[in-house]
């Protein structure tokens, strides 16, 4: 009995970038009624190989067939015709029109004299929102929609579109547990529609739970594809990463030395946190754990001035401190980098050099004018300690991987010399090994006397990395654990108890 053919197949994919080789001879498969995850490092070819996929990227050579049938050119319209989607971390939709208007874009010709029938519209989108199992009004503006809510738009939009290919890239990164469940729901939905999804995610615990088969890419070049059950999580480390990862959270025993930070009933009732008391001594990593809405972002910004609190005494080595600003935060020795780097750590079409020296001007400035080989010379002495993998210190920070932006955005502050660092999600959305590179460092500083305040969604690395850990809840500190005494029940029971 003969098998039938794949939904899309890739085979020996190679393209070449200005001399450097992006892949290398790359073959990837999708069956039909599977979920394939795509796995690898920051710059192993993942985005390449996708942009091939949908036509937005011409490959050097190899070919593509879909469903048994060769490609012979592909471009983004072609592979829509062939039912080809992608859905991104960021949903490519109109936010001022609605969701019926957003899904009619897609499904709709358009003629000058052409009359729009509403009504048949709104049904349209109606059906295909209830095939995903979501209840959206139509009619809603996209604007006022969540970011869950619009990447489920943009999965009925697809499905509207007859796609039997969907490719999800990074899907959850915006999302918090709840909202990530109700999308592996979506996705069991359309598996048993006979759909293929191929799912890219630097969670690999989430790549567990929902995927079929892993294949890994490194370099350029894939290193092989496993069944789910065929491959554990330090054997999959090990794949992405070329080496024998035992130490993703390598922490640093450090004697802490004098508090550096110290709060007692600090409070901001605007932002819902009160009563929060929590002190770091000098080498000692705090983890700030808690679910999402838990108030841990808006105290980490009440810290650095950003919200400055109605009522509470701050003391920084000993002495007492009123902040009411970042500029007197930062003149107080803290730093602060936040969750969504792209946004607020790092300027993406400013340079290396332009960005670590954002917070510090003073220090690479003559008579008032910046002194560019004095920024340079900064910048360089950062990329070498945080090993930032650019060209050089001219290159723009938007051309860099999500690891190395995060490394950017850390060199920013560490040229303000700070005693007390706050780190938000200080490893979202990077990948395992530029993870591990970052963990090395914040050790590091530690160990240089650095207090760090980590705040973080992910369990292992509260754990691994939090020489204490205090967890919140409806915007105060439920409890603080030692790194002996704390357990992920522990911790759970005081987040949610």
């Amino acid at each position: 009995m003969e098998t039938a053919p794949a939904l899309l197949r890739a085979d020996a994919i190679t393209k070449t970038y200005a001399g450097v080789r992006a892949l290398n001879g790359v073959s990837f498969d999708l069956r039909a009624g599977e979920v394939h995850a795509l796995v690898g490092e920051n710059g192993a070819g993942k985005s390449t190989l996708i942009k091939i996929m949908t036509g937005a990227v011409v490959a050097d050579s190899g070919s593509i067939e879909i469903a048994g049938h060769r490609v012979a050119h592909m471009d983004p319209q072609a592979a829509r015709a062939l039912g080809i989607a992608a859905i991104y971390q960021q949903p490519a939709l109109f936010p001022h029109l609605t969701v019926a208007e957003n899904i009619a874009l897609t499904l709709e010709s358009a003629t000058v004299w052409r009359r729009v029938h509403w009504n048949a519209r709104r049904q349209r989108a109606r059906e295909l929102l209830d095939r995903v199992g979501a209840r959206i009004d139509p009619d809603r503006a996209v604007e006022t929609l969540s970011m869950p809510e619009q990447q489920i738009v943009e999965i009925a939009r697809a499905l509207g579109a007859e796609a039997r290919i969907l490719i999800m890239d990074e899907p959850t990164a915006s999302l918090d547990e709840r909202e990530v469940e109700h999308l592996f729901a979506v996705i069991g939905r359309l598996r048993d529609h006979a759909r293929g999804i191929v799912y890219i995610s630097h969670r690999l615990d989430e790549v567990f739970a929902v995927a079929d088969r892993i294949t890994v890419l490194r370099d350029g070049e894939s290193v092989g594809t496993w069944p789910m059950g065929g491959i554990d999580r330090p054997q999959l480390i090990r794949q992405m990463v070329g080496r024998d990862l035992s130490a993703v959270f390598p922490k640093r025993q450090v004697t802490p030395g004098e508090h550096a930070i110290a709060v007692r009933g600090l409070r901001h009732r605007a932002s819902g946190v009160f009563d929060v008391s929590l002190s770091v001594r000098r080498g000692e990593i705090l983890g700030l754990a808690g679910l999402v809405g838990s108030g841990r972002t808006e105290l980490a910004e009440i810290l650095f001035g950003l919200r400055p609190a109605d009522a509470g005494d701050i003391w920084i080595d000993g002495a007492t401190a009123r902040i009411t600003s970042p500029t007197q935060a930062v003149a107080l020795g803290l730093a602060y980098v936040p969750e969504d780097r792209r946004q607020h750590g790092v300027v993406l079409d400013m340079s290396i050099a332009s960005n670590a020296s954002l917070a510090n001007l003073k220090g690479v400035a003559r008579l008032g004018l910046i002194d560019r080989a004095a920024e340079r010379a900064s910048a360089t002495k950062y990329v070498d300690q945080l090993r930032i993998k650019a060209a050089s210190v001219d290159a723009d920070v938007g051309s860099l991987s999500g690891g190395n932006q995060q490394k950017v955005a850390l060199a920013r502050w560490l040229s303000t010399n700070p005693s007390v660092l706050i780190l938000d999600e200080p490893t979202q959305g990077v990948d395992v090994g530029s993870k591990a590179e970052i963990h090395e460092l914040m050790g590091a500083l530690a160990a240089r006397g650095l207090a760090i305040i980590m705040i973080s969604s992910e369990m292992p690395e509260i754990l691994g990395m939090s020489d204490r850990i205090a967890v919140m809840r409806a915007g105060t500190i439920r409890g603080t654990l030692t790194r002996a005494e704390a357990t992920q029940d522990k911790v759970l029971e005081l987040a949610i108890a």
